[in-house]
């Protein structure tokens, strides 16, 4: 009963891998938006004085004033992100459903992803996706419940008997 107990627990969290994923994708569209805004104002401000974004940024990063050094450093940040988000969002949208797993797993934005664990609403799986991340963690369950069981089997064996 409690191998079952803990399949269903087990099955029932990695269940929720595609739904999370799905809700990150919606707010990865929503970081990149706002980073191409914020940079889009900052090249105009820049070209309204007759600068690039790259000249922009090294006349803040060769300020005197802190602030403004690390406002140059916070643009040059806001464009490697947006370059690696987009990067992301394009990997995502050509993928397939467990791909996009992968993907998540292996680059994902850690700002993005607590936001999104800060908002995340719980979905029951009714896709291939889903129910197969719930098989992989009830399996991954039943392993472990195995391996616990056998240990505990292992260490009654070994005990000396009373003569």
């Amino acid at each position: 009963m409690l191998m079952l107990i803990v399949m269903l627990m087990s099955g029932t969290a990695t269940s929720q891998l595609p739904e999370f994923s799905q809700q990150y994708r919606q707010r990865l569209g929503g970081a990149i938006d706002a980073l191409e805004e914020i940079l889009a104002d900052f090249n105009r401000d820049a070209a309204a004085h007759g600068l690039s974004s790259a000249e922009a940024i090294a006349r803040q990063k060769a300020s005197e004033d802190p602030f403004i050094q690390a406002r140059g450093n916070s643009m040059i940040n806001a464009e490697i992100r947006l370059s690696r988000l987009k990067q992301q969002q394009s990997e995502l949208e050509t993928a397939g459903p467990v791909q996009r797993l992968m993907i998540f797993a292996r680059g994902f934005d850690p700002q993005l992803a607590q936001a999104t664990a800060e908002d995340y609403e719980p979905a029951v799986p009714v896709t291939a996706t889903g129910f197969a991340a719930a098989g992989i963690g009830a399996l991954a369950g039943l392993l472990v419940m195995r391996i616990l069981v056998a240990i505990g089997r292992l260490g009654r064996r070994r005990k000396p008997r009373n003569p």
